[in-house]
């Protein structure tokens, strides 16, 4: 339960102990975000948090990020029309650490001048960035077309030309007026106790530092819609973007948990009413879902959805009677039912880890005027009736007042004419709902919690099943949640060019139907769980993970034994993925920063399976049969490669009985893998350019890498460390120093084979050839220079911090488990992988720096005009 506490100059201190994991989140929350900004201060907020990181008193441009690096933690900040949030994740035992690198920097920013025009370039690269992207253009349209007053139509970012209007006196005056500790909740959860959090927060935050009380919110009403709105125009993009919203009220409203479950029942989730007529039975989308946003003030009920220019038509008229179904009448008791248990489900997964759960207090306390609201939001939830929705739907689905907005590529035909038809048609004659293929669901009270008290707790234990298939198990109490992940060698690593693609797929086929559930009964099944299921293709192997409520244990595990073993492939359902993955490679083009590393590493392999893209190419999907996915799973999925871990709240025996039940039958045994053939590195440069007409530029310099098995491993992400993050070095460099980017990063990507080091940037067509040339510089420094101690500190205490903030969840536990086990790693690359890399020395930096950094034969990858 959480704590209040509230100091003598008004700032509100919130602490929660969590202490399954040695780790403490540290979030302040201001209440002011960008629409709060006057009418010349457009992106002023979110420049403004920016700017904080950009030195204080005591810290000069880049050590905060530093300072947190090197105490193993993550350090960033959020900013939204209603708040702005800086947040910090770091080991427990420098929690006053993390603390004090927050305070310094809300209480002490420096604003200097010549910081500040760097950073205005950076944020508009970030503006650029933002526009290259069909999702904010598209977010843009909608909330610029729904808000016509309020400052809610504004985008937080700005515009190039008010950010690079930003002047030292006015930030600073932005600062004065709105960074009061009265407007500010500071939130601590993690295994931190209260007391220490109250001193710290009292000689941190506290003390002499006072501030005159901020100015309330003082924003422009919307006034009330009188008629639609509708604003569509024609898009580069791949894909058609289409945005329905109706206006509703905002965060405190006794409405909002209705609207949040009329969302669900609308478009949440593969049971939900939009994704089964419109997306599966229509076949007309990509992607659809619903959601109720509500910020402080007035928000939006949206549907968003992505799809085939042609369909746009088709689409809009389906998604809106299908709407219209919610307004003619009440949902059922069922999948009212479903949708309250998912929604009580969702706290329980927000304390799987420290941020997850400070963000979710810091939204109670800041927006819903306290933390003891989320008690009163679960309560009316609870108590919802079918005609309660019903009412909901009825009150805000007013289709003379929609928006409708839309990006529509070439060939797309729709006319403000046609939307017009299409909302008066689905008020006229709203569709018949398709019932879901339900399953028996199982009540609560029938699936006893499983609660495990042997010496097993907290230790992984490993089991050899009978048909040698391993199953590792780790009890694990913090929530009650189970995990559970099957891996097999394989993925990419075992295509070719006429099959390239056909992982993805037997992945994504594995849920859509057994012997005896159809798809949508395994996503009912699922939902009653309050859980999740889904396949996954990679590079070097295929897994299915799930993950539910513990005390769905043994339903859950059933289901994913049913799909692992017993997937039936169904003509439909394939037909169904095709069509989505065909769709998915057309639009590539939306994703430059993506399509940079597929031309990167198409450019860098010449033979290997390595350099072609996970979701294939159009030819190769087209041809996929049935047969062929059966094939492949008969060949390389049989139990006895499999390696199972299950993580989370259970009983180690049961789980173990269970298994062998499931799993454990001889099978008739697995056949050869492939021989796969390594590439030779490069002997030259190679370089390719992409020409594509966007904002940005993106580039992947890089070379071939090391395989998961080398001892150089630890060294090289190490060498990665020093180069990327806040505090590295091409951060400080080319972002901080140079502006030439938002993003700017380097990776180290191992594989079964040799894998690659790389490094990337998105810049403006510009300043590309000097950013090719800065990131070569720092490359070679590399190899000529030593590390210093402080960078080699920093890496090592950030790798191991961040392994061990990664790891809070149980599938994330579960996954490095059965992952590192099937390629041969065991559990040994999780138990030493700290001792590792504290073990590499400045000299093995260089050693592998000098290994794998062949200028000379380096590959470069340009996406851009």
């Amino acid at each position: 339960m959480p704590t209040r506490h509230r100091l003598e100059n008004g700032l509100t201190l919130l602490h929660e102990h969590q202490g399954a994991a040695h780790v403490v989140a540290w979030q302040i929350w201001v209440n002011v975000g960008g629409a709060d900004e006057g009418p010349d201060e457009a992106g002023l907020a979110h420049l403004h948090e920016h700017m904080l990181f950009k030195g204080t008193e005591r810290r000069g441009p880049g050590e905060i990020a530093r300072d947190i690096e090197a105490h193993g933690g993550e350090v960033n900040a959020w900013t939204s029309f209603d708040h702005t949030v800086y947040h910090t994740v770091i080991a427990s035992q420098f929690a006053r650490e993390g603390l004090d690198v927050l305070a310094d920097a809300v209480r002490f920013p420096r604003f200097d001048p010549t910081e500040l025009a760097r950073e205005c370039e950076v944020v508009v690269e970030e503006i650029k960035r933002a526009d290259d992207t069909p999702a904010r253009r598209s977010s843009r349209d909608l909330f610029r077309e729904s808000y016509q007053v309020h400052p809610y139509r504004l985008p937080v970012l700005g515009t190039p030309e008010n950010v690079r209007a930003t002047t030292r006196e006015r930030i600073y005056d932005f600062y004065r007026r709105h960074y009061g500790p009265e407007a500010m909740t500071l939130i601590a959860v993690g295994d931190v106790p209260l007391e220490s959090v109250r001193t710290w927060a009292k000689e941190l935050l506290g003390g002499d530092w006072k501030r005159p009380r901020p100015p309330g919110r003082n924003r422009s009403i919307e006034p009330s819609r009188t008629g639609r709105r509708i604003h569509l125009v024609p898009d580069d993009a791949k894909e058609a973007w289409l945005n329905v919203a109706f206006a509703i009220p905002g965060a405190n409203h006794e409405d909002v948990p209705a609207l949040d479950v009329l969302a669900m029942l609308a478009g949440q989730g593969e049971t939900s009413r939009l994704f089964r007529q419109v997306k599966r039975a229509g076949r007309l989308v990509n992607e659809i879902s619903a959601y109720a946003y509500t910020p402080v003030d007035p928000g939006l009920f949206g549907v968003g959805m992505t799809l085939e220019g042609e369909k746009v038509r088709p689409a809009l008229t389906e998604s809106l009677r299908t709407l219209a179904q919610l307004v003619a009448a009440p949902p059922s008791e069922e999948e009212l039912t479903t949708i309250q248990a998912l929604v009580e489900s969702e706290a329980v997964y927000a304390r799987e880890t420290v941020q997850g759960l400070a963000r979710k207090l810091g939204h109670y306390e800041t927006t819903l005027g306290g933390f003891e609201a989320e008690e009163r939001y679960h309560a009316r939830v609870a108590a919802l009736t079918p005609d309660a929705v019903w009412q909901i739907a009825r009150r805000y689905l007013t289709f003379d007042t929609a928006v409708v907005t839309g990006l529509l590529p070439a060939g797309a035909q729709l006319g403000e004419a046609e939307v017009n038809a299409a909302l008066d048609e689905a008020a006229r004659e709203p569709g018949v709902t398709t019932p879901a293929r339900r399953v028996q669901t199982v009540p609560a009270a029938a699936m006893p919690k499983l609660k495990g008290t042997g010496p097993e707790a907290g230790r992984v234990v490993t089991e050899t099943l009978g048909n040698g298939a391993t199953l590792l198990v780790r009890e694990e109490r913090a929530t009650p949640l189970v995990a559970m992940r099957a891996a097999f060698v394989g993925g990419l690593r075992f295509e070719t060019e006429e099959t390239n693609g056909l992982t993805t797929m037997l992945a994504r086929m594995l849920t859509r139907g057994t012997a005896s559930l159809g798809a949508e009964e395994i996503q009912h099944v699922m939902d009653a769980c309050a859980g999740s299921v889904s396949g996954a293709g990679g590079r070097n192997s295929v897994s299915l993970r799930a993950e539910a409520l513990s005390r769905h244990f043994e339903r859950t595990f059933t289901l994913f034994a049913d799909c692992l073993l017993e997937p039936a492939f169904p003509e439909e359902e394939l037909e169904r993925e095709r069509h989505l993955l065909l769709q998915e490679i057309a639009a590539r083009e939306d994703r430059p920063s993506s399509l940079a590393f597929d031309t990167f590493a198409r450019t860098l392999f010449q033979h290997h399976p390595y350099r072609m893209p996970q979701i294939g190419e159009r030819a190769t999907v087209e041809r996929f049969t049935a047969e062929q996915l059966r094939a492949h799973h008969h060949q390389f999925h049989d139990p006895s490669r499999m390696v199972l871990a299950v993580i989370g709240d259970v009983n180690t025996t049961e789980v173990i009985d269970r298994a062998r039940t499931l799993f454990g039958s001889a099978g008739e045994g697995p056949g050869p893998l492939p021989t796969v053939e390594r590439d030779e590195p490069p002997t030259e440069r190679r370089r390719v350019h992409r020409v594509l007409a966007r904002a940005q530029a993106h580039v992947v310099l890089g070379f071939q890498g090391l395989t998961v098995y080398d001892p150089d491993r630890h060294a090289l992400e190490v060498l990665s460390t020093v180069l990327s993050g806040m505090g590295g070095r091409l951060f400080t460099e080319l972002r901080d120093r140079r502006s030439m980017a938002y993003t700017v990063t380097s990776m180290a990507v191992e594989g079964l084979d040799p894998g690659y080091f790389a490094v990337y940037i998105g810049t403006s067509p510009d300043k590309r050839e000097a950013a090719e040339a800065a990131m070569e510089t720092e490359l070679r420094k590399m190899l000529d220079e030593r590390v210093t101690p402080a960078e080699l500190d920093r890496a090592r205490a950030h790798l191991v911090g961040t392994h061990e903030i990664g790891l809070q969840r149980n599938a994330a536990r579960a996954a490095l488990f059965a992952l590192d086990t099937a390629y041969g790693l065991g559990l040994e690359n999780f138990e030493r992988y700290a001792e590792r890399i504290e073990a590499v020395t400045a000299d093995d930096v260089q050693r592998v720096a000098q290994r794998i950094i062949q200028l000379d034969r380096a590959t470069t990858a340009v996406v851009g005009p």
